[in-house]
């Protein structure tokens, strides 16, 4: 079973973690709160497992520890900035905040980030968005990253371009933070790690030959996209999309040589839409609760609930600040070294009755 924690408590551990390499506490905190936001929601490999990476970047410089975006472009409605390495939690929650300030009046902002250190996991953001009464839709891809194949091809050509979304509805918002390829690397990463196949055929190897075996992948191969062998054309189609949104528009990408040495930074697209700007707040709450309501009541095709994208992961978040964070078990393995090196007591595990 995995240890519990208490949520204050990781909080203040990866916090201090970040502190002791040198980040200002504003930004630590920061950092450790979109990290934990992450886990509370149930997404294990781009939360806190994303810390120990982040100390490493900032140690090495790979990550700037000072310094603020240069802004490209600001039409007030859009905007777009050079991160310039900067922590891509602090980049992401600066830009959200800036667009938080100013939808209220204009109705729908947008943003582009370009070179931003890695911004983890998309989900982490929208807690704040849904409670605030917006909708958004974010959006990243890696300029220097290719592990994802088109269909009909084994070169692999895109990022596992994630797709997160929110919109406010009843008990819970409708929230989603998927990844246009079949799984995504994170996953991978870890099935390789544990010496385990994944759960189905969803690699190539590098001669374009279908695998569960994740070293076939770490040997040149490729991941599936979303819709696999049969209606791959969906997902490649869709991650085209998103490159065009965060690259593109923000006009730094795979057309730039420069690009191919930034290693994990990526290019972002963001957009904060405020559903009152298009009429009352209720005939817009009318419409997604009664989506999610009808959603529910669909017939199961077995004995769990149909899934709504939200439910559970919100569910998950209460849950978990009232009786304690579950932590995949490597995570602390992985933040236990850094803990001695930089002399941080990490938080001691809940005891259960």
């Amino acid at each position: 079973m995995p240890d519990c924690y208490a949520a204050t408590e990781l909080r203040q551990f990866s916090s201090a973690l970040f502190q002791r390499v040198g980040l200002p506490e504003e930004r630590a905190d920061v950092m450790a709160d979109v990290f934990l936001q992450a886990d509370l929601l149930g997404f294990t490999t781009h939360g806190m497992n994303r810390v120990a990476s982040n100390l490493e970047w900032l140690q090495s410089g790979d990550s700037r520890l000072a310094g603020e975006p240069q802004v490209l472009s600001d039409l007030g409605n859009c905007f777009n900035w050079d991160a310039q390495f900067l922590p891509g939690p602090w980049v992401m929650t600066k830009a959200i905040e800036m667009a938080l300030q100013r939808v209220p009046e204009l109705g729908v902002v947008t943003a582009t980030i370009r070179r931003s250190q890695h911004i983890a996991c998309l989900a982490a953001y929208l807690p704040q968005i849904a409670e605030a009464g917006y909708v958004a839709i974010l959006t990243c891809s890696t300029p220097s990253e290719n592990t994802v194949s088109p269909q009909g091809g084994h070169d692999p050509l895109f990022s596992a371009n994630p797709l997160a979304f929110v919109a406010p509805a009843g008990d819970y918002p409708l929230l989603f933070d998927i990844s246009m390829s079949v799984t995504a690397g994170a996953y991978v990463a870890r099935a390789k790690r544990e010496n385990k196949k994944m759960p189905s055929a969803c690699l190539k190897d590098c001669n374009g030959k279908l695998s569960d075996d994740p070293q076939d992948f770490e040997s040149g191969g490729s991941i599936l996209p979303v819709g696999g062998v049969d209606h791959g054309y969906k997902g490649a189609a869709l991650s085209a999309m998103l490159e065009v949104l965060s690259m593109a528009l923000g006009g730094y990408g795979r057309g730039d040589e420069s690009a191919t040495h930034d290693n994990e930074a990526n290019s972002v697209f963001l957009q904060i839409i405020d559903p009152q700007s298009f009429g009352p707040r209720t005939n817009f709450l009318r419409q997604t609760i009664a989506l999610c309501n009808l959603w529910e009541q669909n017939r199961s095709d077995d004995a769990n609930a149909v899934r709504v994208p939200g439910r559970r992961a919100w569910a998950m978040r209460e849950q978990q600040l009232r009786d304690g964070v579950k932590l995949y078990p490597s995570i602390m393995q992985d933040l236990q070294p850094w803990a001695e090196k930089l002399q941080v007591v990490p938080p001691s595990a809940i005891l259960k009755n």
